[in-house]
């Protein structure tokens, strides 16, 4: 395998990620899944939460598609694309996890413009404490009209 077709096939999936993220938040977590997602809305009580079980099932089309690329040789374009997924879900780990709900306490102060109108966009997604009426569903992308006002 040409290691071009490797990385724009891991590129390709990890961009594609936002909108399978954007679609599975709004209509999985916010739908049919709310009662796993719910106490992500709610102020904190722990470390853990219902909403981690996402991460796990989530996880799983990762590691089938990195396993299966390895064992399947004519399933190799699996490789990149299990590595894409694994790769946004360790940007939303820290940027979701980390950086936004500081669910690690570290010193951190967003200055970059894109990290704060990510920052302010979840914040507005959180406001709506309710299944329904929530907005800004991405991770890591938000539109202009969230960047915060200077």
């Amino acid at each position: 395998m040409s290691y071009l077709i490797f990385w724009l096939l891991l590129i390709a999936t990890f961009l594609l990620m936002e909108g399978a993220a954007w679609v599975t938040h709004k209509y999985v977590m916010h739908g049919f899944l709310w009662r796993w997602h719910k106490d992500h809305h709610q102020p904190d009580e722990g470390f853990f939460e219902k909403n981690d079980y996402f991460a796990v099932v989530f996880s799983i089309p990762s590691m089938l598609t990195i396993i299966l690329g390895f064992e399947v040789a004519w399933l190799w374009f699996l490789k990149p694309i299990g590595f894409g997924i694994l790769a946004y879900g360790i940007f939303y780990l820290v940027f979701h996890d980390i950086l936004v709900h500081r669910r690690l306490k570290i010193k951190f102060v967003a200055k970059n413009s894109y990290l704060r109108r990510m920052i302010r966009a979840h914040q507005i997604h959180h406001r709506c404490r309710e299944k329904k009426g929530a907005e800004a569903f991405g991770f890591l992308y938000a539109r202009k009209k969230y960047a915060p006002e200077e």
